[in-house]
């Protein structure tokens, strides 16, 4: 089987808030096509790592590539425009905008509208209670709405690669299945995924590889499958 390229790759990655160091050496390699996945506990530096690899908060050492690229000096808006989007922890979608005026945001940077008008099909095909809800107002949808608004503006960008944080949070668990099995279906259409996510059983069940964080650093890398038997893992982070 062939190697897939890399699509994201940290190496050594520092991030301090003020006088805090809250990533202390963070090295990651995420293989195009995959969905991988991070796990640890509340405080262990996940957001952190997802808000730094999209400019959202500084890098103060070490690098990150996108397709092969430096990153890590770049704002937000200009990750956004080499093809990266973010679905970002607590959905923050735009509460007095409605549901098709948020997901129009997602392509704000895109001037192909027939493509904008097709991607506009696509999401509406894998989330329908959104075609429902067009014109209503985004902070009056459902939490679980939210959160399929929040994933489909950030698909909006037509990104090669999807940082997902937290996607289950505060969901009833019918609700956690749909939006997994939508993550799923996301990754086949060709969409590389890193994962956020506290359910980490799911969470590992849908990944190709795992990360386990703790205070900032990364200590254990695997396949997927491998972490859901690893006795360590299953002990601390998936209740058995």
């Amino acid at each position: 089987m062939a190697v897939k390229a890399p699509i994201l790759e940290l190496e050594n990655v520092h991030t301090y808030y003020g006088n805090i160091h809250a990533l202390k050496g963070v090295s990651c390699t995420i293989p195009s096509g995959d969905i991988a996945c991070l796990i640890g506990a509340n405080g262990a530096g996940k957001t952190t790592t997802l808000l730094t690899i999209f400019g959202v908060q500084r890098a103060h050492r070490g690098t990150i590539k996108f397709k092969g690229r430096p990153i890590h000096h770049l704002r937000p808006e200009q990750v956004a425009a080499q093809g990266m989007s973010q679905a970002p922890e607590g959905r923050q979608i735009f509460p007095r905008m409605t549901t098709l005026e948020n997901l129009e945001m997602g392509a704000y940077l895109r001037r192909d509208k027939a493509a904008v008008e097709k991607d506009m099909d696509w999401v509406f095909g894998l989330f329908p209670v959104l075609k429902d809800r067009t014109h209503q107002l985004g902070g009056t949808l459902s939490g679980g709405e939210q959160q399929m608004l929040a994933i489909g503006r950030a698909l909006m960008s037509r990104p090669e690669l999807l940082l997902l944080d937290e996607p289950s949070l505060g969901l009833a668990p019918k609700l956690v299945e749909r939006i997994f099995e939508t993550i799923l279906e996301i990754n086949k259409q060709g969409v590389t995924i890193f994962l956020v996510e506290q359910n980490a059983h799911m969470a590992l069940s849908i990944s190709n590889t795992g990360y386990v964080m703790e205070t900032g650093k990364i200590v254990l890398t695997d396949n997927a499958s491998s972490l859901l038997k690893n006795e360590k893992v299953k002990k601390a982070y998936l209740g058995e």
